[in-house]
């Protein structure tokens, strides 16, 4: 039986985030898949280089590194641009980059603010922004990385949740904006990996007997979320699919 064709194959995204954990797991399947990945980090550099290596094993000159901060629209504008130069073109963005961390009614201060709303909503929106030209080009797609907290808050994190719910609120109304030519929709992960600031396991159990399938999601359950809204959904727009195991349904 002949391969079936790969409709990704030579299209390039620039994913942010994509030294590791989900971001990583995510160029992954996309590379899979057939696409050049521009692999975005900050600080995680030898993670990067070892990701890079890899996939260029796999398949040589189909996946590049771009190295930057996202707080400000300048350098947004500077990662777009590098992501364009790196393989003449751009069909996809994933925002995956994110910041996580507690924010306490009377003890938060506006840097803590500041710096989840520059990573969680900042970036993304002028990150689209600069890419949207190349995208439109390419009839092509943004992906989000927002969170079941945008709909739900966490306890303990105001200003998190208000920045996920900022960037759920911006994929709906991207869709709008850029329509008919860029798709924008979101995906909401539940519980996937902890936190590196870690959570006592007296927490862990408490959020996975709130989850139907009683158990942890994997990054791969994110990955082929964002997989089939980029290759198997030319139909859905301004959309945010919950991978939480069912979570959201409890009350």
């Amino acid at each position: 039986m002949p391969a079936q064709p790969q409709p990704l194959a030579g299209r390039t995204v620039l994913i942010t985030g994509a030294a590791r954990r989900i971001g990583a797991t995510i160029a992954e399947h996309l590379h899979t898949a057939g696409m050049n990945v521009v692999l975005h980090y900050r600080e995680s550099g030898q993670q990067a280089q070892t990701l890079c290596d890899a996939l260029n094993r796999q398949r040589a000159g189909s996946a590049v590194l771009c190295s930057g901060a996202l707080d400000t629209a300048a350098a947004c504008e500077t990662i777009s641009r590098s992501a364009l130069a790196a393989f003449n073109g751009l069909h996809a963005l994933v925002n995956n980059a994110s910041a996580f961390f507690p924010t306490r009614m009377g003890q938060t201060t506006e840097a803590e603010w500041d710096a989840l709303f520059d990573i969680n909503l900042r970036a993304p929106f002028f990150l689209s922004q600069a890419c949207a030209p190349a995208l439109a080009k390419s009839r092509g797609s943004i992906i989000n990385l927002t969170d079941i907290y945008a709909e739900r808050p966490l306890a303990g994190h105001p200003v998190y949740s208000a920045s996920k719910a900022g960037l759920l609120s911006l994929t709906r109304s991207l869709a709008r904006e850029l329509s008919p030519t860029v798709r924008v929709n979101a995906v909401a992960p539940g519980a996937i990996l902890w936190p590196e600031t870690g959570e006592s396991e007296a927490v862990q159990q408490q959020i996975l007997d709130r989850t139907p399938l009683e158990r942890l999601g994997d990054p791969s359950d994110i990955a082929r979320a964002v997989l089939f809204l980029l290759r198997d959904a030319p139909f859905i727009t301004g959309q945010v699919i919950n991978v939480d195991g069912g979570r959201t349904v409890i009350p």
